[in-house]
């Protein structure tokens, strides 16, 4: 699993994104909100969610990169809460 983090603390975006998505990372709720990112009926384990999230983060940063039309900030900083707030989960399981 601490490779997971690995790949979590190797993420290197824009300053604006981040401070976005630490101010929102308290109100994540897995329960709540992994299922509608990640477009899935049950959510998946910690680990295996942050893969999928990375996943997704990646597109969004190609098409931000890229400056495509079709680009949302909001679910990039969306996507980016949910990685965080996996992370945190994760990190409080592996310590357990």
């Amino acid at each position: 699993m601490l490779d997971i983090l690995g790949l979590v603390g190797q993420l290197n975006r824009p300053k604006l994104l981040v401070q976005s998505a630490r101010i929102g990372v308290d109100d994540y709720s897995r329960d709540q909100h992994l299922g509608r990112i990640l477009r899935r009926p049950a959510p998946p384990r910690p680990g295996e969610a942050i893969l999928h999230l990375l996943e997704l983060e990646r597109e969004l940063d190609t098409k931000r990169r890229e400056d495509r039309a079709d680009y949302s900030i909001a679910r990039h900083v969306e996507v980016l809460i949910a990685i965080m707030g996996e992370a945190r989960i994760l990190r409080a399981v592996t310590r357990a």
